[in-house]
């Protein structure tokens, strides 16, 4: 799995890296079927938004995003849109 973090007015801390690396251990059962995850955290003041566009083995692709006045809330919700993502396509592979 390709993996890439990148931040828009915003630098990314030490800290907030491994904040997502714990986070993502929720999609760790799908490491297999994911090709390419790119995560984008953009600061508009006061708000920040957390993207991400993740790239399937099959070639579906999908792209989820959270906003929120606090940093690690946004990811945290961003996280649980793309897990539920992750076991949706997951499902729906393991049914064909």
């Amino acid at each position: 799995m390709n993996f890439e973090i990148k931040g828009v007015h915003y630098d990314l801390s030490d800290a907030t890296k491994e904040f997502i690396d714990r986070k993502l251990e929720k999609i760790s059962f799908a490491n297999e079927y994911i090709m390419d995850l790119l995560i984008t955290i953009t600061q508009n003041k006061p708000r920040y938004s957390v993207e991400s566009n993740i790239n399937f083995r099959w070639g579906h692709s999908s792209h989820v995003g959270a906003e929120s006045h606090e940093l690690y809330q946004a990811i945290e919700l961003m996280i649980d849109k793309l897990e539920h993502v992750v076991r949706k396509e997951k499902k729906k592979v393991r049914e064909h």
